[in-house]
């Protein structure tokens, strides 16, 4: 039985978004969603969570996380959508070497797709020249730390790469969509004051002063744009005015719509393409056909390997 999702995969499927409440997030996520559940800010859509229940097809209520030996194994990216009212803290992540070596699965590298952004948004990304650690850690006992990143002006559209040591911050007036490797390990370097905890040492020791962060710029291929292309995802984005299209089998992926919607059909079976939500594609899925009865724009997120 080990091996039957590869002889008889699942059909694709949808998954409901599991919230993440957060001190920095909002208490209204519309037009994303009507509704989080919830009377606490919400920072955080998760879109392919462990926690995420399944929506559609012969696994419907089953959490994302008791679907791992159906699709062979755990889902290899966390994919989510960001709301942030307020600054988040600067944070930096592990890479895969330094993560294990504290006893985690993995690091974190991620990216960063720019949804909505106010006139003059800017998220931090890197350190300054000349600054290193030394630098960084005095910045965090006298409050000058954000005097240290680097600032990189966002609009709707841009993709920004951000690999595991590059010291980073969110700030507010941007709605994000974020690809990343499936870990939540993040060191807390600074926070503003606010009363959370902070992981100095690990941080600390994890920040590389040089990183290949910064916005990636978008290649056109055939009948889709490529937005990033990195060792652990690859990020496309297809604009359908209306109609079928067809799309080559990938290997794991999942597909969110950004607006619009569609019909995902697969050999084994089909499921429904909704704003704000992730379907996911398991490995064996084949060509999929998208039936679009309006415009509709979505993203496909596919893990390495394919």
């Amino acid at each position: 039985m080990s091996n039957s999702h590869s002889s008889n995969p699942p059909a694709p499927f949808r998954l409901k978004p599991w919230f993440s409440e957060r001190v920095w997030g909002k208490s209204d996520l519309r037009p994303w969603y009507e509704s989080t559940g919830t009377n606490e800010l919400v920072g955080e859509a998760w879109l392919t969570g462990p926690a995420c229940i399944v929506e559609t097809g012969p696994f419907t209520g089953k959490t994302f996380a008791g679907m791992s030996g159906k699709i062979g194994g755990e889902f290899p990216l966390l994919v989510k959508i960001l709301f942030p009212n307020d600054k988040l803290s600067v944070q930096v992540h592990p890479d895969d070497v330094q993560a294990q070596a504290a006893g985690e699965t993995r690091g974190k590298t991620e990216c960063w797709y720019v949804l909505e952004a106010a006139p003059g948004a800017a998220v931090s990304l890197g350190l300054k020249p000349g600054v290193g650690a030394p630098q960084v850690a005095a910045s965090i006992a006298d409050g000058t730390m954000e005097d240290l990143l680097k600032q990189v002006p966002v609009s709707v559209g841009d993709m920004i790469f951000v690999d595991a040591g590059t010291v980073h911050a969110i700030g507010s007036g941007v709605v994000l969509l974020e690809t990343q490797q499936t870990s939540d390990v993040t060191y807390r370097l600074y926070d503003y004051g606010r009363a959370r905890e902070l992981h100095l040492e690990r941080g600390i020791a994890v920040i590389k002063v040089k990183t290949n962060a910064g916005k990636v710029e978008p290649r056109p291929m055939d009948g889709f744009v490529r937005l990033i292309e990195q060792e652990y995802f690859t990020v496309d984005r297809f604009d359908v005015p209306f109609g079928e299209i067809r799309i080559p089998a990938t290997g794991t992926a999942c597909l969110v719509s950004l607006s619009g919607w569609g019909t995902v059909k697969s050999a084994h079976g089909s499921t429904g393409l909704k704003p704000g939500q992730a379907v996911v594609l398991p490995e064996g899925t084949g060509d999929i056909v998208i039936d679009a009865p309006a415009a509709l724009s979505f993203v496909r997120c596919m893990a390495p390997g394919n």
